[in-house]
């Protein structure tokens, strides 16, 4: 019985179709935004091992206790996860990104509500503001750069 050359045209046309519709590239801003999205879900979960993966070799950071490199931070949040301590829940709102005119850098910043659990302290927890630089280096979205401040609850 033959076929009728049409149906298949037609039927590899849509195949293509919805290929390229399925592969089409994501704005530089909606990378940073799952970017965001999974290094935060690593921090939470604490996974080391993903989370160190999105930070940059020559990293520095702010934090409220002064600046650190990548290497210094990853020696201290390890041996305080491996010490007991850890991340028992966060969320972050108030996401803004800006992207680079050239789109190979980006700013996010955000709020965070982190709960953390200290050896013989509990649970506590804090609300930070965070700003993420973002370089697009040799294909590979990296954060270079850091600033992460308590921001103390407002008056009631």
């Amino acid at each position: 019985m033959p076929v009728d050359r049409s149906i298949l045209v037609a039927a590899a046309l849509g195949a293509a179709l919805a290929t390229s519709v399925s592969a089409a590239p994501i704005s530089a801003e909606q990378r940073i935004r799952r970017l965001e999205d999974q290094v935060n879900a690593a921090y939470a979960a604490n996974d080391l091992a993903t989370y160190f993966t999105y930070y940059a070799d020559d990293l520095r950071a702010l934090y409220p206790d002064g600046p650190t490199t990548l290497p210094a931070y990853r020696t201290e949040w390890t041996a305080f996860i491996k010490g007991g301590g850890g991340i028992v829940s966060f969320t972050c709102s108030d996401m803004q990104v800006q992207v680079s005119p050239k789109g190979d850098s980006a700013v996010a910043s955000y709020l965070a509500t982190v709960a953390t659990r200290t050896p013989g302290k509990g649970v506590a927890t804090s609300r930070f503001s965070e700003t993420d630089v973002w370089f697009k280096r040799a294909g590979q979205w990296k954060i270079v750069e850091i600033h992460y401040s308590e921001n103390p609850a407002p008056p009631k």
